[in-house]
């Protein structure tokens, strides 16, 4: 990437507070572009500039911020004036205890509608979308294949959030083919995210290190998943804003193969020494979760994945994007040495 010329470009990242989204910023700024980045509360700047600086960036005055919050139109129009590439990566993210899936639906959907309306009418070349893999591999008949970027989540058997991040992304490629007149769009799914933490705010999948490490976890459901490091995602943001031929193109994240969560406890236990003593590396029957899901909605949420493997394919980004992860189980470590690290245990 030309970073001179990059100098005279600003990038829209959208919930700039976020793990995946401060990753973004990090490697936007390394390699010379101007940013911009939506919050919905200007007071967490500061929260922000800290993560960034623990990342090794002074971002300085090449970063800006501007109030912009995804269930309403106020300051969109203000937010991508001015900008050459928007990365979306705001979504709401998992509520336990909603009364109404729409609760999480609506402004998923109307807020991807809102920033793709207000960068087609700004004259944004491309659009960078962060979904999900529970935009792809619920609902379906047990399968082993891994799952590629064909396939689309069936909706009518998926839990709220994967519905509202499937529901997003559909929603944005009918927006394209109806009325995005010159605006491009790619997508990147990323699977579980894990890697370095920057600070106290991080995605729902690192609290699986989390309570692992602090014992919290009396052992590991049978649950299979795909892991990525967030700076791969990041990577992959960048690659899919700029490569001609990530138009119009889902990207699924994923480093290497699917595991088992005991997997992970082992991975833990292998490389952290005296620090992962805590961690139960032991697979936990089902009907144990089955028990424990009838008082907790997030155990609830687990008991449709139980036993079900949900292997995933990088191929696509890989062969096409030249994108080249980390293993999982780096990914993983570095989860871990971060939280230590931070003293965010």
């Amino acid at each position: 990437m030309n970073t001179n010329s990059n100098s005279k470009k600003t990038v829209l990242v959208t919930g700039g507070a976020g793990f995946i989204a401060v990753h973004c910023i990090l490697q936007l700024l390394n390699v010379g572009y101007r940013v911009r980045a939506t919050l919905r509360d200007l007071s967490r700047e500061t929260a922000v500039r800290a993560m960034l600086r623990e990342g090794g960036v002074e971002a300085g005055e090449r970063l800006t911020f501007i109030q912009a919050d995804l269930s309403t139109d106020a300051n969109w129009d203000e937010a991508v004036k001015g900008c050459s590439y928007v990365l979306h990566v705001a979504s709401p993210t998992p509520k336990l205890n909603f009364k109404h899936e729409d609760e999480m639906i609506i402004p998923a959907r109307e807020g991807v509608l809102r920033v793709l309306r207000a960068s087609r009418d700004a004259g944004i070349s491309r659009v960078v979308l962060t979904s999900a893999i529970g935009a792809i591999v619920y609902g379906h008949p047990r399968q082993t294949a891994p799952y590629d970027e064909t396939v689309w989540t069936d909706t009518t058997h998926a839990p709220a959030y994967q519905k509202s991040k499937t529901l997003a992304e559909k929603a944005a490629w009918e927006f394209m083919a109806r009325e995005g007149s010159s605006l491009e769009l790619s997508v990147v799914n990323p699977a579980a995210v894990m890697g370095p933490v920057l600070g106290p705010d991080y995605s729902h999948s690192i609290y699986l290190v989390k309570n692992l490490l602090t014992g919290k976890m009396a052992g590991c459901p049978k649950i299979n998943a795909c892991f990525v490091d967030v700076r791969d995602v990041a990577d992959l943001h960048l690659r899919a804003m700029i490569d001609p031929k990530a138009k119009g193109e889902r990207f699924i994240a994923t480093g290497g193969e699917s595991i088992w969560l005991v997997e992970v406890a082992k991975i833990l236990k292998a490389n952290l020494g005296e620090a992962a003593h805590k961690v139960k590396a032991m697979q936990l029957p089902n009907m144990v979760l089955r028990i424990a899901s009838l008082k907790d909605s997030m155990v609830k949420s687990m008991v449709p994945l139980l036993g079900i493997p949900m292997n995933l394919t990088s191929a696509k980004a890989i062969n096409t994007l030249g994108w080249s992860p980390r293993s999982a189980e780096k990914a993983i470590v570095a989860t871990a040495e971060s939280l230590i690290r931070l003293n965010l245990l």
